[in-house]
């Protein structure tokens, strides 16, 4: 590979930017380039965060860039890179390896988001936004054929490698409206109820979350932060490599949360 043809952060960057349509989102973090590792990219890693084991797996695999969905940098964290975060940028910087992360723009994207990808697995058809007014939804409304909570708790299972925690709303009828968010979304099932949804599906749930259910009338899942958020990095991985022909794997880093 000459200088001229390499592939480099910036070109990677440039291309998720466009796809993802990042600047249509205010975000927590910064999208795209977060860490500039110098060297032209032959090898891809993705995960669903940037944790140390992560970046040591990328090394391992000898990669040169590292996508993810939680990157770095979040609104109202502390500015100095010292302690954890230090050492984790220090790795990248010293083994040359970039960290490129989509947070919002990768949970709302119609085709490879969080949302959609996991939509599709468990059987659900998206039809619209949790909030209606939002030109990218980040949640959305799903259907699917009537089913009790027993079978959607089996599917869910079947398809996330876990069970999910199942919060019963004491209804009688059967599930074909799903109100969908995944990650740490929790507090949007008061939405979700009022979008007339039979069920919400996130990642995590609070102490909260269990009383909304149960007096807002809706059947909830929390089904794992990681867990539902591993779908659409992975997704992207697969169109990056095919729009630059560069292999990318996706790395597995276990979370229970």
């Amino acid at each position: 590979m000459t200088q001229d043809s390499a592939i480099f952060a910036k070109d990677i960057t440039k291309f998720c930017d466009d796809y993802l349509s990042t600047a249509s989102f205010q975000d927590y973090c910064p999208n795209g380039l977060q860490v500039d590792g110098g060297a032209g990219i032959k090898r891809i890693v993705t995960g669903v965060t940037a944790s140390e084991a992560l970046i040591d797996a990328a090394i391992q695999d000898g990669a040169d860039a590292i996508l993810v969905h939680h990157g770095y940098f979040w609104k109202g964290e502390p500015a100095p890179i010292v302690g954890m975060k230090g050492k984790r940028i220090r790795k990248l910087m010293q083994h040359g390896i970039s960290l490129i992360a989509y947070h919002l723009p990768l949970d709302a994207h119609p085709e490879i988001g969080n949302n959609a990808v996991l939509a599709k697995a468990l059987g659900l058809i998206i039809t619209g936004a949790l909030y209606p007014a939002e030109a990218r939804p980040v949640g959305n409304i799903a259907t699917c054929p009537p089913q009790s909570h027993d079978e959607l708790c089996q599917t869910i299972e079947t398809v996330l490698g876990r069970k999910p925690l199942y919060i019963s709303g004491n209804r009688d009828t059967k599930i074909s409206r799903v109100g969908i968010c995944t990650g740490g979304a929790q507090d949007m099932i008061d939405q979700a109820a009022m979008m007339g949804c039979d069920a919400y599906i996130s990642g995590e749930i609070s102490e909260r979350t269990t009383h909304s259910a149960r007096e807002l009338g809706i059947d909830y899942f929390a089904c794992g932060h990681h867990a539902t958020e591993r779908g659409g990095i992975e997704a992207l991985g697969k169109v990056v490599s095919e729009q630059f022909n560069i292999p990318v794997t996706f790395i597995d880093i276990d979370n229970p949360a």
